[in-house]
C-alpha cells in the first residue's frame, strides 16, 4: 500500500506541473502580453509600460518565463501579488477564501452523502412502493433542476419572504461593529472545534469497533460517543464569548447549505439505488436469506456496505467538482469564498489572482482522486492495490 501511495503521489506531482504549464499556455496565446491591458490608461507612460514588462519578465524567452512560472509556484507557492488589491498577496486572498469554501461545501456534500445513501437503500429495498416512488419523483426534481434558478428561488423564500434568514453575506455587519474578535479568527476557531471532534471520534470508534464484536453493542458505543462530543463542544461553546458571532456565521451558512444539500443529495440516492438494486442480486444476499439472516442486516451489513463503494468515490471525487464549480452558489449567496474570488479576479482582469485559484482547484481535484484511490481499496476488501 505505501509502493502504491507513492507512485500516486509521484503521478500526482507531475500531473500538477503539466496542468500549471497548461496554464501557462494558455495565458500566453492571449493576444499581446499582461501589459497591453494598461495602454488605454492615460496615466501610465510608455516608459513605466516597459519598466513593467522587465519586471515581469515579460522580456525573457518563453521557455524562462515557463520555468520561472514552476519554480515559483514549486517553493513557497509564491504567486505574485493581486492587480486589483495591490501590494496584497495572492496567497493571502486565496487561502483566506479557501477555508470558507471547504467549509460550506464539504458541510453540504457530507449531509447529502448521508441522506442520499440512507434514502436510496431505503427505496431500493422497498422498490415497488409508494415511498419509492415518490423519493425517485422527488431526487430526480432535483438532479435535474436548473441550479442558479433553484438557488435564488430558495433565498427568495426564505431570506425575502420568511425573513428567517439573511440575504447572502457571511457576517452580519452590523453585529461585528464592535466586535473585539475578527471574523476569519471565529471562523477558524469553529473549523479548529469541528476537525478536533472528528478526530476523537474517529479514534473512538475505531478503538469501539477493536473492543466489541457484538454489532448492536458497537452501535450504541458509537452513538454514545458522538453526541458525548457534540455536547462537549456545545459546553465550549456554550462559555465562549465567540458564541454570538459564532451563531451569526452559522445563521448566514443555512440556506446555501440547505440549498446544495438538496441538490446533491438527489444524485447520491439514484446512485445508491442503481447500486443497491445490482447488489441485491448477488449470490451472498441469497445465502444469507437462506441462513435466517434478519432482513435489517442483510439491507445494512452484506447489501448497503458493498452498495457504497461507487457511491463513496463519487463522493470524494465530487468534493473537487463542488469547490470547482462553487462560483454560482457563492456568487448568488455573496459568499466570500474561492470561486468568488476567482470570479472577481476575471471581472477584474487580475490574472494573478485568477492564476492561483485555477492552480488551488487542481491541486483540490488532484488530491480528491488520490483519496478515492486510496479509499476504495480499504473498503473492498477484494481489491489487491498492486504497486
Amino acid at each position: 500500500m505505501l509502493k502504491y501511495i507513492a507512485k500516486r503521489f509521484g503521478q500526482i506531482f507531475v500531473l500538477f506541473y503539466i496542468f500549471l504549464a497548461l496554464l501557462f499556455l494558455l495565458l500566453d496565446l492571449q493576444p499581446g502580453d499582461i501589459s497591453q491591458q494598461f495602454i488605454g490608461n492615460p496615466n501610465i507612460p510608455p516608459e513605466a509600460r516597459d519598466i513593467m514588462i522587465r519586471q515581469l519578465g515579460l522580456d525573457q524567452s518563453k521557455i524562462v518565463q515557463l520555468g520561472n512560472h514552476l519554480w515559483n509556484y514549486s517553493f513557497g507557492m509564491d504567486m505574485g501579488v493581486s492587480w486589483s488589491s495591490y501590494p496584497r498577496e495572492v496567497s493571502d486572498i486565496l487561502f483566506s477564501a479557501l477555508p470558507r469554501t471547504v467549509f460550506l461545501f464539504l458541510t453540504a456534500t457530507v449531509l447529502s452523502f448521508w441522506l442520499g445513501f440512507y434514502t436510496g437503500k431505503l427505496v431500493a429495498w422497498r422498490r415497488g412502493t409508494f415511498i419509492e416512488k415518490s423519493a425517485m419523483v422527488t431526487s430526480i426534481f432535483f438532479w435535474t433542476v436548473f441550479y442558479p434558478w433553484f438557488a435564488i428561488l430558495m433565498l427568495w423564500f426564505f431570506a425575502s419572504q420568511l425573513g428567517w434568514f439573511p440575504i447572502g453575506k457571511f457576517i452580519t455587519v452590523e453585529t461585528w461593529l464592535d466586535s473585539p474578535f475578527a471574523a476569519d479568527d471565529v471562523f477558524m476557531l469553529m473549523l479548529g472545534t469541528i476537525a478536533i471532534v472528528t478526530f476523537i471520534y474517529g479514534v473512538a470508534r475505531y478503538a469501539i469497533d477493536r473492543s466489541s464484536d457484538d454489532p448492536q453493542t458497537r452501535r450504541n458505543l458509537h452513538r454514545a460517543a458522538l453526541w458525548s462530543l457534540v455536547v462537549l463542544a456545545g459546553i465550549f461553546w456554550a462559555a465562549n464569548a465567540r458564541r454570538t458571532y459564532a451563531l451569526d456565521i452559522l445563521w448566514h451558512t443555512f440556506v446555501p447549505v440547505l440549498t446544495l444539500t438538496l441538490v446533491n443529495f438527489a444524485g447520491t440516492t439514484l446512485l445508491t439505488r442503481s447500486s443497491m438494486l445490482e447488489t441485491l442480486r448477488e449470490d451472498y444476499i441469497l445465502t444469507a436469506r437462506a441462513k435466517g439472516v434478519p432482513e435489517r442486516t442483510i439491507r445494512d451489513r452484506h447489501a448497503a456496505r458493498n452498495a457504497m463503494l461507487p457511491v463513496t468515490t463519487s463522493l470524494v471525487l465530487q468534493l473537487a467538482v463542488v469547490i470547482a464549480g462553487g462560483v454560482i452558489t457563492e456568487q448568488i449567496f455573496s459568499w466570500p469564498g474561492l470561486g468568488r474570488a476567482l470570479l472577481s479576479a476575471i471581472t477584474a482582469e487580475d490574472i494573478p489572482v485568477a492564476m492561483g485559484a485555477l492552480a488551488l482547484i487542481g491541486i483540490l481535484s488532484l488530491l480528491a482522486h488520490l483519496i478515492a484511490d486510496i479509499t476504495y481499496a480499504f473498503l473492498d476488501p477484494r481489491i489487491r492495490v498492486q504497486g
